[in-house]
């Protein structure tokens, strides 16, 4: 196994939760390596109008914002490996029938290649398709809203990064799987939270009683970093059984386009490390990630309140912490 450097990862934890991090705040670190926590830190939740400062500890379960995303990958592998959904057909979207948007498939919508118009942002000010979805009149049934979209572009032509998109498959999974808002919890918990080690995820579903599959699933972050291991083994859980499909990891990690703001690639709903090859990471809004480095045996989660303008500063520090490491093996 590589050796990793202990007093490096010290030193980047240090800065990551001082006082007034130029980065931002951090929350909760969990460096894992080869199965076993090396490393782990908590920081203070600050006061906001959901409650006052409180600390944040190893049983706090916190938000994963887009990190839910790949969740929504894992949901959709049980289910292809079962020969229940299926990638390169037509996405059974009953509002797509007779419309542009009918040769839509399942992998497009991974890929985030639909084509739709949708305008991700997280500025208040400005014309914003994801807060309107999350917060806005379409929360209520937020794939409906997402899928009532007109197409932009001839599917597969255009990378688009889309929070709709993933709620879209996020209902597709839910309809497969049946049984409405209690039939989905009980997938989840059984064939992927419980199989991977996870007790504290939790889901939040809309009033549809459609899984937001964008951006709410609740943990601890031990919790991510052992989706992030169940990933790191090809989707096998500790104990040796298979949960995902032979190859769904590599699926999630086939870089299908380049984001041209951050210089992060993009698979299906997972995001690429260029400089670390074979890497992929479950990343969210404020500074979310679980960053997976197979050839290292590693899994890093950072949990925080990081500000989009900051997140380059986040970014150099968690690669310090890849790099105490070693070169792979």
């Amino acid at each position: 196994m590589p050796s990793i450097d202990l007093g490096s990862v010290a030193r980047v934890s240090d800065a990551l939760f001082a006082p007034g991090a130029p980065h931002g705040i951090s929350l909760a670190l969990v460096v894992m390596q080869d199965g076993e926590v090396v490393h782990e830190r908590y920081g203070e939740q600050p006061a906001s109008v959901f409650g006052p400062a409180a600390p944040v500890t190893a049983d706090t379960a916190l938000v994963s914002w887009s990190m839910a995303k790949s969740i929504t990958h894992a949901a959709v592998g049980l289910l292809v490996g079962e020969g229940r959904l299926t990638l390169d057909q037509p996405a059974p979207v009953a509002a797509w029938q007779a419309t542009p948007r009918a040769s839509i498939t399942l992998q497009h919508l991974l890929n985030m290649r639909d084509g739709l118009e949708w305008v991700e942002d997280y500025v208040d000010d400005s014309t914003s398709h994801c807060l309107q979805m999350l917060f806005g009149d379409g929360s209520g049934d937020v794939a409906a809203y997402a899928a009532a979209r007109p197409a932009a572009h001839p599917p597969g032509e255009v990378w688009n990064y889309s929070s709709g998109t993933s709620n879209i498959v996020a209902r597709i999974v839910g309809d497969a799987v049946g049984g409405g808002r209690a039939g989905m919890e009980a997938f989840l918990h059984d064939r992927l939270f419980a199989p991977a080690g996870m007790p504290s995820a939790s889901v939040r579903f809309d009033d549809a009683g459609t899984f937001i599959g964008s951006s709410f699933v609740h943990a601890t972050a031990r919790d991510f970093a052992r989706f992030g291991e169940l990933y790191r083994n090809d989707g096998v859980a500790p104990d040796g059984t298979r949960v995902l499909p032979v190859g769904w990891r590599d699926h999630g990690r086939e870089l299908t386009a380049v984001d041209p703001d951050s210089g992060f690639g993009y698979g299906a709903h997972w995001w690429l490390w260029p400089e670390f090859a074979g890497s992929f990471a479950a990343q969210g809004y404020e500074g979310q990630y679980t960053l997976v480095i197979p050839d290292r045996q590693l899994v890093v989660v950072h949990l925080g309140k990081v500000a989009v303008e900051l997140r380059p500063m986040l970014d150099a520090r968690l690669r310090e912490i890849v790099e105490s490491a070693g070169n792979g093996a």
